[in-house]
């Protein structure tokens, strides 16, 4: 699953070390060698010409320091360079690498855009101690942005319910999801989201997992939740389709195997007793 390395220690504060990497994004495009999809060694950075602002300190990781840059829309390549989305390195990459580049591609989204106080549109400064910018004119802090979703997969009886999202980009069955409103718990999320997008209620929710999902700036948190009642009736809006998946019926193909989608599903689902 894709996650931050357990060996991982981050870092607020720039540093100097022997061994320094930087993770270069073009919105969510990571730059990377053309050969072996390596990072851009020192010189091919220090030849980019990034003002110091946008660099950012993301930890160190294997015995190198990783920090974090970003640059705008019309930066090109550097020869024998390509940017690439992250998402399209699922599976050429090891996932441990995949989940450092999320953390660091979600700073510096964070730092492309917070240039200017959303308040009174003044140019923000780093602050002292904490990951943030504050405005130096009317003190607004702005941290890096984590948007909690939940995620449920319902169960009734040897039966699991999957949908259809209409705007996710693969268009698979997978559990429910969605985002949290403002002043809502993610166990009222959950009980909101479900009858609002399929027209059931549920309890006994169970925690399951979560993880960071850098897509932009996703924090997921799922569940198991039992059937309580009511009939599926999708909204359209969201749901292109939901029904119930048993152990005789075939099972969705899982595209993306480092979500914590995957795991869910793989860890749920309905088989026969001799399976």
């Amino acid at each position: 699953m894709l996650q931050t390395p357990a060996t991982f220690v981050p870092l607020i504060l720039p540093q100097a070390h022997a061994s320094t990497l930087t993770m270069v994004f073009q919105r969510d495009r990571l730059l990377l060698r053309d050969e072996g999809l390596a990072l851009p060694a020192a010189e091919v950075v220090a030849a980019l010409a990034l003002p110091p602002a946008r660099l950012h300190a993301v930890g160190v990781w294997q015995q190198s320091y990783y920090q974090t840059a970003w640059t705008g829309l019309d930066a090109v390549a550097p020869a024998g360079h390509s940017f690439h989305p992250l998402r399209s390195l699922f599976g050429q990459l090891d996932d441990e690498f995949l989940g450092l580049a999320g953390r660091a591609s979600q700073l510096a989204d964070w730092s492309r855009t917070h240039q200017f106080c959303g308040a009174c549109a003044t140019p923000m400064g780093l602050a002292e101690g904490d990951r943030s910018y504050r405005c130096p004119a009317c003190g607004m802090s702005a941290y890096p942005r984590i948007s909690p979703a939940m995620m449920v997969l319902i169960r009734k009886d040897d039966s699991v319910l999957l949908a259809m999202h209409t705007a996710s980009p693969y268009k698979r069955y997978t559990a429910l999801a969605g985002f949290l409103e403002a002043g809502e718990s993610i166990e009222e999320a959950v009980h909101r989201e479900v009858y609002e997008e399929v027209g059931l209620r549920v309890h006994n929710l169970t925690y399951f997992d979560s993880q960071s999902w850098p897509f932009p700036h996703s924090l997921m948190i799922a569940f198991t939740a039992d059937y309580l009642d009511g009939e599926i009736r999708v909204d359209e809006s969201e749901i292109a389709d939901a029904r119930w998946f048993g152990p005789d019926d075939e099972w969705p193909e899982m595209t993306v195997s480092v979500s914590i989608a995957a795991k869910l599903l793989n860890l749920h689902r309905p088989r026969r007793p001799a399976d």
